[in-house]
């Protein structure tokens, strides 16, 4: 046997490099150089917690400027909202619990800062029975067939 002292230490490999330098691009571009085998994944929407995704094409978001904006809600139905809710004696908080939404989304359409959804709208609509989409808002939601 080898004699080897209490204060020699041998090592017989590296130690693993943290997920935080492992990410880098040095490391990866290190791993290239030598041929391992390198792995890269994108994660969709990761880490998002988006109920409703908007349908509007994202080219034209990124093009947004003082010409090309998006339709917001109107002020009018913002203010047809807070009535309903009033009249109905809930806060924002109460009703984007009933209409299983978050209180900010509340917050914006009464605000006249939100882009229209017609599920959100409908889902308001039912909840305070009032109508808050086409030429008679602001007057009682009847539920029935339509007259044609």
């Amino acid at each position: 046997m080898a004699e080897a002292g209490f204060e020699e230490v041998t090592y017989l490999r590296k130690k693993t490099p943290r997920a935080s330098e492992s990410k880098s691009t040095k490391a990866v571009n290190a791993a290239f150089r030598s041929g391992h085998h390198v792995e890269t994944n994108k994660k969709f929407t990761a880490a998002s917690n988006k109920q409703h995704v908007i349908t509007k094409n994202v080219a034209k978001l990124d093009r947004e400027s003082e010409e090309l904006h998006h339709e917001r809600v109107p002020l009018e139905v913002g203010k047809l909202i807070s009535q309903g809710r009033a009249e109905k004696k809930l806060t924002q908080k109460e009703l984007a619990t009933k209409i299983n939404e978050k209180p900010q989304v509340i917050n914006d359409y009464e605000a006249g800062r939100a882009i229209p959804n017609n599920q959100v709208l409908g889902k308001i609509e039912r909840a305070l029975g009032i109508k808050l989409r086409g030429k008679d808002r602001g007057k009682p939601l009847t539920v029935g067939k339509k007259g044609k």
